[in-house]
């Protein structure tokens, strides 16, 4: 039969998904991308132009942010150890009509007046930057299992940076919009607010306006970061608004071509031993996944493949899946069940208080409902990618090699289709006396894999996460030795 069984199914019960996203049981990456498959022979909503692209410039909504960062300012979340440096967090206005607003949190660096400053995006679509990205990545603090108090993170990439961890789009953790419709929304809305964020959020902390600025991010911010940078170097030729020094992004793990990810996933999965021969061969055979439609045949190898690894978590397949039950190694010391501390804490009123942040029911870590009614995206980001590297802004990507959710293949696939020239050959990068993964530099680009790690890279090797991050300010590809 024609059209896409399995994938259809499967994104019907998306809320009763048995995988996990940072503990929590959602499965946001793959269930969009199942759908996507089921809609595309029969949907408006694919776009292959450039979803940023606009004939010309329309001047953004800007408020008066006299005052709102000293408001903003946070005295001390419940439960942290002491620090020396300063944290804010709160909700920047982007469209007054509709009384659309995003939440930050915003953690500064010791040294905040020579450090760049560096916005983070967690993907999804659909899911929390604060969650995700500030508790249980990168962030400064991580959460204890009491889901009460919290712990420093001493690899937090605010030892480099300003960080800012938005929650994007509207609908996402605590940001809202007062038009219910808002919710139901895709890739060009999700650019366009972001700008209008970032803009309105350098009016209200003034003193960045001409620092450096990088776009960082992972999984479906394969999207949202190469899509906010375009709009922003656009933008830039053309408005008499604040222009943004924009000087580079880099994104893990990140979802940036569909073909790429199919023919990736399955290549993986059999590489690494988790399917067999016969199932991969029938992929192979069968699936053609530049097609919108797809065979039987294909849908049947394809099932027996994703049975295979059912039982295997998702985003590393050598993590122990968060189960009271289970005590299984990992080649990591990251905590599976990091994500439902998270929860717990950013669910405690004296938390939300603190965070200045306001919420009508439960914070989730993902948005069933922004995810489920994605309106719009563009199949492939490697246009956008190839424009931005011709640009002259530093262009990194970067992969955990255990990651089944988007993994090194589906990179390595794309960056083929690219076809760079190679400026620094293949070779291996070292952190704390070890090799820390592989580099290779490309005219324009830099790819970099991270040994041993899953799809949240700063979460299972924090240490080489760091050092990843701090090259990748630098300019420098990560070294050769310790």
């Amino acid at each position: 039969m024609k059209g896409s069984y399995i994938w259809l199914i499967s994104f019907v019960f998306l809320t009763v998904s048995v995988q996990c996203y940072g503990g929590r049981k959602y499965d946001p990456l793959r269930e969009l991308i199942k759908a996507r498959r089921a809609k595309r022979s029969s949907s408006v909503n694919y776009v292959s132009e450039d979803a940023t692209s606009s004939a010309e410039y329309s001047p953004v909504y800007v408020q008066n942010q006299y005052g709102l960062k000293e408001v903003d300012k946070i005295l001390s979340l419940p439960g942290q150890p002491q620090v020396n440096f300063s944290q804010y967090s709160g909700y920047v206005t982007v469209d007054p009509i509709a009384g659309r607003a995003l939440f930050y949190y915003f953690t500064e660096s010791e040294d905040s007046s020579t450090k760049p400053l560096v916005l983070w995006l967690n993907g999804g679509p659909g899911c929390s930057s604060l969650g995700a990205g500030a508790m249980t990545e990168l962030g400064p603090f991580r959460v204890n299992p009491d889901g009460k108090t919290l712990w420093l993170n001493k690899n937090a990439w605010n030892n480099e940076a300003n960080v800012v961890f938005l929650e994007s789009p509207a609908g996402v953790g605590f940001s809202y919009s007062n038009r219910s419709s808002d919710y139901i929304t895709g890739d060009k809305q999700t650019a366009a607010d972001a700008y209008t964020f970032v803009v309105n959020w350098l009016e209200r902390f003034p003193e960045y306006k001409t620092r450096d600025f990088y776009i960082t991010g992972e999984s479906y911010a394969g999207h949202y970061v190469p899509q906010l940078a375009d709009l922003i170097l656009k933008n830039n030729k053309i408005t008499n608004q604040t222009v943004i020094n924009l000087k580079g992004i880099a994104i893990g793990n990140a979802l940036i071509n569909d073909e790429d990810w199919w023919n990736g996933q399955y290549d993986y999965l059999w590489t690494h031993a988790l399917i067999s021969d016969e199932t991969h061969n029938g992929i192979v055979k069968n699936c053609n996944f530049s097609s919108p439609d797809i065979s039987e045949a294909c849908d049947n190898y394809a099932g027996e493949a994703d049975d295979a690894v059912e039982d295997i978590y998702f985003y590393d397949i050598y993590a122990p899946l968060c189960s009271s039950s289970s005590n299984a190694p990992s080649i990591s010391t990251f905590d599976p069940c990091s994500g439902d501390y998270a929860y717990t804490y950013l669910n405690t009123p004296e938390v939300q208080k603190a965070l200045h942040a306001h919420v009508n029911g439960t914070w989730e870590s993902c948005n069933f409902e922004v995810h489920a009614n994605w309106q719009d995206w563009q199949t492939t980001l490697l246009p956008t990618i190839e424009e931005l590297m011709a640009s002259g802004i530093r262009v990194w990507i970067y992969s955990g090699d255990t990651d089944r959710a988007v993994p090194v293949t589906t990179t390595s696939y794309s960056l083929t289709k690219i076809g760079a020239p190679i400026t620094t050959p293949w070779y291996p990068w070292y952190s704390q006396g070890e090799v820390g993964g592989y580099a290779v530099g490309y005219q324009n680009l830099t790819f970099v894999t991270v040994r041993g790690s899953g799809h949240f890279v700063p979460s299972y090797q924090p240490e080489r996460a760091l050092v990843l991050f701090t090259s990748f300010l630098a300019g420098k590809l990560p070294p050769t030795e310790n």
